[in-house]
């Protein structure tokens, strides 16, 4: 009798289990404390995302190591306890999957970390971080998938049964596959925009006739975020198979736009040079274009619009607002006379109201 099976014979199982627990316990400490350390130099950030994200699941994964080769080795010598090492097997499993789930992230958030949104054009960041987002979630699917593949394979009744349900399951197969039609498809959009990329997270675009930014990019929906807080969710397919305007699609700079309705009387090179110094002292524009015109008459009034580019969506809107305000402002103290108003005509006299 070698030394393993004299330790297992003088034991019972709990001693056995709780022993291997323990020992497992104090290395998955032993191994966070280190990570804890490790993480506190400030160039390490990848040792930060492992401290903030692997750490819980050491405690449940290493003593469930030491368990379970424990009880395999047990129940080796004891095939009673055979059900003690299925037990322990099934949270190895679990606990494995929960891993591997905690991996993916910290990649992810490795990959994130690199990305520059804060650039003037910081279309490329949002591209790739996308294709991340998506290839997350993709990856996390497969892994539970395989999780419980192998946790049902890992017995021999269940894996016969599933073998038996599947040679015996044509019709009820078939079934499914209809009814899956419409989830298959919106996975298989939710593929194609991640790697063609008709929209990335944070694009401006137009959808129901409403303006918003791209929030969420989900397996199966997309959720917009509108400019008054509102969200729109839209299945991922209405990307594909709808016409809609992604204002960013292939540059972040973006140029807007402001309407001015005033009187014929509107001085409108004043105006024009108004605004070029309104651009000149702000540091939202980002110098390339600008224009004032004349784009309509509207019976007693004209229209007035002026043009600015800014480096992305959120400085666009700014801008443009900017400009609105700065330019009222000048005509109302400068050129009140251009500002809206109704000419009243009679025979005796002619009376001019503003409105």
């Amino acid at each position: 009798m070698n030394f393993i099976e004299a330790f297992f014979y003088k034991n019972e199982p709990w001693l056995i289990v709780l022993i291997s627990g323990v020992v497992g316990f104090i290395i998955s400490a032993l191994l966070i404390n280190i990570i804890k350390i490790a993480a506190l130099k400030r160039q390490w950030n990848a040792v930060k995302a492992i401290r903030e994200n692997l750490t819980s699941v050491l405690y449940f994964f290493v003593p469930m190591v030491f368990v379970t080769a424990s009880t395999r080795a047990y129940s080796a010598i004891y095939p009673e306890y055979g059900w003690l090492f299925a037990i322990s097997k099934v949270s190895l499993i679990a606990a494995t999957t929960w891993l591997m789930v905690r991996v993916v992230i910290i990649v992810e958030k490795i990959l994130v970390d690199q990305l520059d949104f804060n650039s003037p054009d910081n279309n490329q960041a949002r591209r790739m971080f996308t294709k991340i987002k998506f290839v997350k979630r993709m990856v996390i699917i497969l892994i539970v998938i395989v999780g419980v593949s192998v946790l049902l394979l890992s017995f021999e009744g269940v894996r016969q049964y599933g073998v038996g349900l599947l040679t015996s399951a044509g019709i009820f197969s078939v079934i499914i596959g209809f009814a899956a039609q419409k989830s298959l498809a919106n996975l298989m959009a939710g593929i194609q925009i991640a790697f063609t990329q008709p929209i990335k997270i944070d694009d401006v675009v137009i959808v129901e006739g409403e303006w918003g930014r791209i929030e969420e990019i989900n397996l199966t929906y997309v959720v917009v975020n509108i400019w008054d807080l509102r969200r729109i969710v839209l299945p991922i397919t209405y990307f594909i198979e709808t016409p809609f305007q992604n204002w960013t699609r292939n540059d972040s700079a973006l140029i807007g736009t402001a309407f001015f309705q005033l009187n014929y009387h509107a001085p409108v090179p004043k105006l024009r040079e108004k605004l070029k110094e309104i651009l000149d002292n702000t540091p939202l524009w980002n110098g390339k274009s600008w224009a004032l015109q004349i784009t309509d008459t509207q019976g007693q009034l004209m229209v007035v619009r002026a043009i600015m580019s800014a480096r992305n969506s959120s400085e666009t809107f700014d801008l443009r607002c900017l400009v609105r305000e700065k330019m009222i402002e000048f005509i109302a103290k400068e050129y009140p006379e251009a500002l809206p108003s109704t000419r009243i005509e009679d025979s005796q006299s002619q009376v001019r109201i503003p409105e």
